[in-house]
């Protein structure tokens, strides 16, 4: 087939660069120590000076805060801690003098066990609205105790059940993610009637579209079976994604969502579909005449370091190989297919990458960093940058106490579920694990407050306020301010002019790095991830990675010879290599070149 990239494809939600803001650490304006809606309007020039065009803001709706905003009270209504209606009226009226847009979060598997739909849905069994939420009868112990209706494990939190029972009725709840997260019953056309209200109410206010959270989650399999017992002895509870996971009804859901909302108005969609890898599946949703979602989040790069069919909170080793051949399978699926990629290595939900796929180190930072947004700004599909990923943040210091320090429910229930199982000396190796685990993958890594300065802070909050949660320790070297100064002639470029720099030359070549073909280059087997882009007006352009710590040889194949190497991620201006046969790379070097017609 010929790869697709001629003009007819071409689309705004595409081309454009999308921002992820975590709004409680992102600006404080008010002296509470926590992000607001007035804090990302005041950094609104900040964006568009780095070359963004859609700003997608976790969730800032109503909420109890259980699960950082997740848990939704009111989707018409902006909590208090971070403003009002009107703040974000005007948010968006600022995003659209720049020629921005705002991108909502939906949360709509799952509501807050405070919302108003689930207070009446629990007040009774005869309640109008119990069967908008999933409620089950108990299993009984042999005493006659009530026992959850299956075995599936919470999902932030596996040593406990994803049922919450209910002692007024004497029945269960399915809670999949914590009990404060009731999931919505989707099977009853009332509540998908209600979401698509409230979907019409943001689109209507001007927002331009949504990212969907565990969209693919919404259908349950109607029997809810046990899940096989796959972390072994000991465990109660085991994953029961087999029976959640884009289960029965999901396309027809989704199709439906877009028939009734999303095909009345040209918005962008993206949908969080955790444990989805399968082509054939993804271009059910994604595919050019689907019907369903613009893209996808694909979660095999995030999942990297996971033990393969075990839960996040795992360590699995992984090397270039492994980058390669991921990048490779959805690069050419989304081109041979006619569907479409979302491109991201960092969110709210992991750890910091260049903490995770680079060298953190003083010495190597600013390197890697480069290196993945070298990567990212070349590869096809729309391209996501989370807040700080532009300045290279990366993770918390080990010194930091995960008993004071980590606020993430994930964390602090991975944490004591640990010190139950191994903690007081029964078993040392594994509550060692345990450490490492989060010291990795925590996602507090990803939301301390944003470093815009080297005052006090970080210029989160001003001096005198209380941070909710402690600013990286590193902030006085690694900020905005700084970076943005930086890169004067004769001097190394900072990460944040690297990826301004590379953002432009995006759009200046979406020809090529947005709509172009992709093919890997080289052999498999090499310690080098290269790969070639190719556009019908922008011609041929090689990047070639170096995902190590050393120094590696590499060779420029035969007919792909560079006419001049355009970026580094070890240089200022330019490349000094030659453009054929064997070429050396430094440490976590990233080079990208412009081969001879």
């Amino acid at each position: 087939m010929v790869p697709l990239t001629g003009t007819e494809q071409h689309r705004w939600w595409k081309e454009a660069i999308i921002y992820q803001i975590y709004p409680s650490t992102f600006k404080d304006t008010n002296g509470d120590g926590w992000g607001d809606v007035k804090g990302i309007t005041s950094k609104l020039d900040y964006l568009r000076e780095l070359g963004i065009d859609i700003v997608w803001v976790s969730p800032i709706y109503k909420s109890p805060q259980a699960d950082m905003g997740y848990d939704i009270a009111d989707y018409k209504v902006i909590d208090p801690i971070y403003g009002s209606l009107e703040d974000v009226d005007h948010l968006i009226a600022e995003l659209k003098k720049r020629d921005m847009k705002l991108m909502m979060d939906l949360v709509v598997n799952h509501t807050s066990e405070m919302h108003a739909w689930f207070l009446s849905s629990r007040s009774s069994k005869s309640s109008p609205k119990r069967s908008w939420y999933i409620w089950k009868t108990p299993r009984r112990s042999s005493t006659g105790e009530p026992l959850p209706p299956n075995n599936w494990a919470q999902i932030l939190g596996e040593a406990n059940s994803a049922w919450t029972y209910d002692a007024a009725t004497d029945e269960y709840y399915l809670s999949l993610f914590t009990p404060n997260q009731p999931d919505l019953n989707w099977e009853n056309p009332d509540v998908r009637a209600a979401v698509y209200d409230v979907m019409n109410f943001w689109l209507a206010r001007g927002a331009c579209g949504y990212r969907m959270d565990v969209i693919n989650m919404i259908s349950k399999d109607q029997r809810f079976p046990d899940a096989a017992e796959v972390l072994g002895p000991g465990h109660d509870y085991h994953p029961g994604g087999a029976y959640f996971v884009n289960g029965p009804r999901m396309h027809e859901f989704l199709q439906e969502m877009h028939r009734e909302v999303l095909s009345k108005y040209d918005a962008i969609t993206v949908g969080e579909m955790p444990g989805v890898s399968d082509i054939d599946e993804v271009l059910r949703s994604v595919g050019a005449g689907a019907g369903e979602l613009n893209m996808i989040f694909i979660f095999d790069i995030v999942d990297i370091d996971n033990e393969p069919g075990k839960v996040r909170f795992t360590l699995h080793p992984w090397d270039v190989h492994d980058l390669r051949r991921i990048v490779r399978k959805w690069q050419r699926a989304m081109i041979d297919r006619d569907g479409w990629n979302s491109v991201f290595v960092e969110n709210h939900d992991n750890p910091r990458s260049v903490s995770r796929y680079c060298d953190d180190s003083d010495r190597w930072r600013v390197k890697g960093a480069k290196l993945l947004a070298l990567m990212q700004t070349t590869l096809a599909g729309t391209l996501f940058v989370y807040q700080g990923e532009e300045l290279g943040m990366r993770n918390v210091p080990q010194s930091w106490d995960i008993e004071t320090e980590y606020k993430d429910i994930e964390a602090v229930n991975f944490w004591a579920k640990s010190k139950r199982l191994y903690g007081g000396g029964k078993d040392p190796a594994k509550m060692a694990l345990a450490r490492e685990i989060l010291e990795k993958k925590a996602r507090d890594h990803s939301r301390t407050p944003m470093q815009w300065t080297a005052g006090p802070n970080a210029g989160f909050c001003e001096e005198g306020i209380a941070p909710w949660m402690r600013v990286n320790d590193d902030w006085r070297e690694v900020n905005a301010e700084k970076q943005l100064a930086e890169g004067k002639e004769g001097e190394e470029m900072s990460v944040w002019r690297f990826w301004q720099r590379g953002l432009d030359s995006r759009k200046q070549h979406k020809d090529v790095f947005v709509y172009g073909n992709f093919e890997t280059v080289g052999d498999d087997r090499d310690e080098v991830f290269a790969y070639l882009r190719s556009g019908e007006r922008g011609g041929r352009w090689l990047v070639v990675l170096n995902f190590s710590g050393k120094v590696v040889g590499w060779d420029v194949p035969v007919g792909m010879e560079v006419e001049t190497w355009v970026a580094g991620s070890w240089d200022n201006a330019g490349v000094e290599k030659k453009g054929e046969g064997r070429i050396e790379l430094r440490e976590w070097e990233g080079i990208l070149g412009k081969c001879k017609d």
